[in-house]
């Protein structure tokens, strides 16, 4: 089973082989356009195994989200066990000045805790800077991986307890590559899904999990041009902007005047949450 937002709905990997795709995911469902990381990794694992494999991820899907309506319908479907399920999300959460840790925090426990109590082998990352792929000015830069480190530590912190296989996404030097990503830099593009499945695919097996055709690297996607770089920039780059403006822009240039006085702490859970881990 897969859980998340649009990466794991496929975006940036049209079957039609297009690179054009924009940010918010438009349109896209899995089945209907886009074939991603999880659908690869789905196929790889029956070149072995008897697979039955469900996506339940949404373009924009936040971790409350997730854990509100992703997950309740997950659990309805698979009506008793579940051999393996991903996890993927948070990033948008980070875009957005409702952005709550704690928050964020109780609510992948609660995901992980539900997952994994059904025999799940959950399958996280733990993100990269997305401000240096974007080419953000360090103004926007910090405040940006400040967010993304929050719920970095909250995976860690999943994985620490719940154990599965985390990718760590700054240990793949490719993903600072242009080629890695789709015209919006902010979703895969095919070379890059391609790689995060075969990057599951090669724990599943270090894990003893046979699998006798893994994801194909090989692909062909073609990175965009500079000019068509640019006119991504102008026709949806930009208003993609305008509309996070008035949301995100007045944050970042807070924290951007805001010196860090102390280090980074995994948030905070709730009393809810604190009484549940403790029961």
């Amino acid at each position: 089973m897969a859980l998340g937002d649009s990466t794991t709905v496929g975006v940036g990997d049209p079957m039609n082989g297009s690179s054009t795709t924009d940010l918010s995911g438009a349109g896209a469902r899995p089945g209907e356009g886009w074939r991603g990381w999880a659908s690869l990794l789905a196929d790889s694992l029956a070149s072995s195994h008897r697979v039955t494999f469900s996506n339940f991820a949404t373009s924009g899907a936040t971790v409350p989200i997730v854990a509100t309506e992703q997950l309740p319908e997950a659990v309805a479907k698979a009506d008793g066990q579940i051999d393996i399920a991903s996890l993927i999300v948070g990033v948008n959460d980070t875009l957005r000045s409702t952005f709550d840790a704690g928050r964020i925090r109780d609510h992948l426990h609660q995901i992980a805790d539900e997952l994994t109590a059904r025999g799940a082998l959950l399958l996280t990352v733990r993100f990269h800077d997305h401000g240096k792929v974007f080419g953000l000015p360090k103004w926007l830069r910090r405040p940006l991986w400040h967010r993304i480190e929050q719920v970095n530590l909250v995976f860690d912190d999943l994985h620490t307890r719940y154990g599965g296989i985390r990718l760590d996404m700054a240990d793949y030097p490719e993903v600072y590559r242009r080629d890695f990503w789709s015209i919006d830099r902010l979703h895969p593009g095919e070379r890059g899904h391609r790689k995060l499945a075969r990057a599951f695919a090669d724990e599943l097996a270090v894990r003893g999990l046979p699998i006798d055709v893994r994801p194909d690297l090989d692909c062909a996607y073609r990175p965009p041009s500079r000019w068509a770089d640019t006119v991504w920039l102008v026709k949806e780059g930009v208003p993609w902007v305008g509309r996070r403006a008035n949301d995100l822009l007045p944050w970042a240039a807070r924290m951007a005047v805001t010196p860090r006085t102390s280090p980074l702490a995994l948030p905070p859970s709730s009393n809810a949450e604190v009484q549940r881990l403790e029961a």
